[in-house]
């Protein structure tokens, strides 16, 4: 899923695989990187290494398409290699990719490892083939921003379209005497009032450490904008600069103010989700693959008439409009230069074009625009309402660090962003460590 992440068991091996990598590309197979390939179409099994649901919206529609090419193309399948947990499967994608061994097909972001790939020909160019198949202008452009490297370039396909919002208990609200927050700098005086209230102001998912992180990100893509991270990443911006260190003070402000659960950094993504659909979190920041708990009648009767979401809140002068905030497309595809040959391009010609009605009847959103989401029957207001939001987001996305930062100072900045937020580091600690790991450890990532 989206959410999931790099986590510090990866971190050693991605970074001896990126060593060999950065040394493998006189090795590699010459790659023509042509997107129109020629010769006869011979059917047979290809692979798409996934980090995926098996279960899943994307993996269930890609293996109902496939079949139906399979019915037309005999002798054709389509192997699913799937490693769900992120870290085991970056350990594999990135072992692979240093042997020369990957599949057709495989899943990444737009990683300092991926742009290596990227750069060395290993890749087919995405946004050329989409155009070439005549379905790029189908693409919503967040989704595919959401997908480049910082140049620009496109190599990753989306399967999928999110919007992360703050989803919030009214009820609660009224109770604590609170509003929707207008400003991010409201956040710590909402809290107050909500915990005197007697509830957990933000329910969090602490063990996972992305959804903490995803904090840190708010305040600099307001204040900055997204090339905040972008410099940060590579040395040429620091958390001592203001806008890092007006983003260090908040996330502290929120600790002193009691935003989250006690012991939130042993609270998991289940537990954390039940605070809030119970009623005892007033707030809940999560995004719409979500949908089918938070805005349908599976969502427990005593609080359904009370969820509503806003989104991200703005900062004063901020630099980013109201309808830019989270919006990920999730893990992109790649498309291995190695291996392609007409049956992929061909393959690929019918899944993207079948992949978006198949996948917008499951509920999710599409990463394309010209199909229509289906509304499940048991859906309240909401789910219709955030399906509708999908369409007027804008330009800009708060980026997830832990996509942005290279993995030993993603790891770093996971841990002492609990330390600051349950008070055991100051913010000029934080501040003195996290800008020495990233001028040891990002420079090196991005060259």
């Amino acid at each position: 899923m989206t959410h999931i992440r790099i986590r510090a068991a990866a971190v050693a091996a991605a970074a001896s695989v990126a060593l060999v990598l950065s040394g493998c590309s006189g090795g590699a197979p010459a790659a023509t990187g042509e997107i129109d390939p020629e010769g006869e179409i011979q059917p047979r099994e290809i692979s798409w290494l996934l980090s995926r649901p098996a279960d899943g919206g994307v993996i269930t529609a890609m293996q109902q398409i496939a079949d139906e090419y399979a019915e037309e193309h005999p002798g054709f399948s389509l192997n699913l290699i799937t490693t769900p947990d992120r870290p085991s499967y970056i350990q594999k994608y990135e072992t692979l990719a240093a042997a020369n061994k990957l599949p057709e097909l495989f899943d990444t972001d737009a990683t300092p490892f991926a742009k290596k790939l990227a750069d060395q020909g290993r890749m087919i160019d995405a946004e050329a083939l989409l155009k070439d198949l005549d379905l790029y202008d189908d693409y919503r452009p967040a989704a595919l921003n959401y997908q480049r490297f910082d140049d620009g370039s496109l190599y990753m396909i989306p399967f999928e379209f999110q919007l992360e919002f703050f989803w919030y208990n009214t009820a609660l609200f009224e109770e604590a005497g609170v509003e929707v927050p207008e400003s991010l700098d409201d956040f710590p005086a909402m809290c107050e009032a909500l915990r005197a209230s007697g509830v957990t102001p933000i329910a969090l998912d602490g063990q996972d450490q992305w959804p903490l992180e995803r904090y840190m990100a708010y305040h600099p893509f307001r204040t900055a904008g997204p090339e905040y991270v972008q410099e940060l990443k590579r040395g040429d911006a620091a958390f001592a600069d203001p806008d890092g260190e007006a983003a260090v003070e908040w996330l502290h402000s929120l600790g002193e103010a009691g935003c989250f659960a006690e012991g939130f950094s042993s609270t998991g993504y289940a537990d954390a989700q039940a605070l809030f659909t119970s009623g005892k979190a007033a707030v809940y920041n999560i995004g719409t693959w979500e949908l089918a708990n938070l805005a349908t009648e599976n969502l427990d009767a005593g609080v359904r008439d009370d969820i509503d979401y806003f989104t991200l809140p703005m900062t004063p002068d901020a630099v980013t409009a109201e309808n830019e905030y989270v919006t990920p497309s999730g893990i992109g595809m790649a498309v291995s230069a190695k291996t392609f040959d007409p049956l992929v391009r061909d393959f690929l010609a019918f899944a993207l074009e079948r992949y978006p009605e198949v996948y917008a009847t499951t509920g999710a959103l599409s990463p394309t625009s010209n199909v229509e989401t289906t509304i499940p029957d048991n859906a309240t207001p909401l789910y219709q309402r955030a399906v509708e939001q999908a369409d007027g987001v804008g330009e800009k996305i708060a980026m997830p660090w832990d996509t942005q930062l290279d993995p030993a100072s993603n790891t770093r900045l996971q841990q002492e962003l609990t330390l600051l937020v349950q008070g055991e580091i100051t913010p000029d600690e934080f501040i003195e460590t996290m800008d020495a790991t990233i001028a040891r450890n990002g420079p090196a990532a991005f060259e």
